[in-house]
């Protein structure tokens, strides 16, 4: 089933958007918006899947041609955004270029921080940073989490996930490193994050979701430039059940937590220059410890940014984000 919010007070209105990406009908007769599906999951998604049945064959009363400038992001407002660097050679890149090792303890727990959750930007807002700060964005598939009760295994994490869409996490370079120097983490160099236009239960994804990772290739291009063909399923120590479980242990989760397992990387970009990077920042190490000078730039006005996750046979998944800076 794919889902989407049509851009609409504070949270949206739901709609159920076709497997093709080209129509859609309006959900309100099961619920108004994302977060209410989320809050009664169980009892309201067989509905939702009844309608989104009928789309797809045709049958669907009041479905309109869908216009992705109507979006907004799927869920607008969340209770809790959890974000990750889980696929380790993101980190070890990052650290080795600037001369610093890796944690020793870095595959006994996945890392992570509690973001901005308040208000998620829609797949085409513009970015609005000042330059200055070192602008950079993070491209990532985040997971729609439903009610998860404390001390929830690993492996009984993931059946807790209700969705997968694209996440844009903006950084804010300059800040980054003073501020974990400080010792408690990211604040104001994690602005607001976007999430792409459509989101997916995990039997949509088909085989690319093993239960654990979701697989496709991450297509990432800055300025017009392929930076980016990342594949997504492979190189994190850490998947989505163990991230959940990490935080669950001290706390339930309310429906409506969005969790990202960080920038999705490759550790076959240090050979592979065409796998390139899900960040600026990354592609910057990568540059400095291959030919000793970073050259590509941070995100300056003008600048345009087009994440977009496909299967191996070349088909949109979930949507793009597709973003100018301001």
């Amino acid at each position: 089933m794919k889902l989407a919010s049509l851009k609409s007070g504070r949270d949206g209105e739901l709609i159920i958007v076709s497997r093709d990406l080209k129509t859609a009908v309006k959900a309100t007769s099961v619920a108004s918006t994302m977060q209410s599906a989320l809050d009664d999951w169980d009892a309201l998604s067989p509905r939702l899947e009844a309608i989104y049945h009928a789309l797809n064959t045709g049958e669907a009363e009041s479905a309109f041609e869908l216009d992705m400038n109507t979006l907004a992001a799927p869920l607008p407002r969340a209770y809790q955004y959890l974000d990750g660097a889980c696929y380790i050679s993101h980190i070890r890149r990052n650290r080795e270029a600037r001369g610093d090792a890796l944690p020793e303890d870095i595959n006994e727990a996945p890392l992570l921080y509690q973001g901005i959750s308040h208000g998620y930007g829609a797949w085409n807002d513009p970015i609005k940073q000042d330059p200055k700060d070192l602008i950079d964005f993070e491209a990532e598939i985040a997971a729609i989490i439903g009610d998860v009760p404390r001390g929830v295994s690993s492996d009984e994490a993931t059946g807790y996930i209700r969705l997968f869409c694209l996440l844009q996490d903006t950084s804010l370079r300059r800040i980054v490193a003073p501020e974990l120097k400080r010792s408690f983490g990211f604040l104001t160099s994690k602005p607001e994050s976007f999430l792409g236009p459509i989101a997916v239960t995990p039997d949509e994804l088909g085989q690319l979701w093993n239960g654990k990772m979701v697989s496709g290739k991450m297509h990432v291009t800055l300025r017009g430039e392929r930076v980016g063909n990342i594949e997504t399923g492979i190189d994190s120590p850490f998947h989505y059940g163990d991230a959940i479980a990490h935080v669950a242990q001290t706390r339930n989760f309310v429906a409506g937590t969005i969790l990202g397992l960080g920038t999705v990387s490759n550790e076959a970009a240090d050979t592979d220059w065409s796998i390139g990077a899900g960040c600026i920042g990354e592609y910057r190490a990568m540059e400095t410890i291959q030919t000793g000078e970073a050259k590509l730039g941070f995100i300056q006005p003008g600048d345009r940014l087009r994440i977009e996750l496909f299967d191996y046979e070349g088909n949109s998944l979930m949507g793009a984000i597709d973003q100018v800076a301001v």
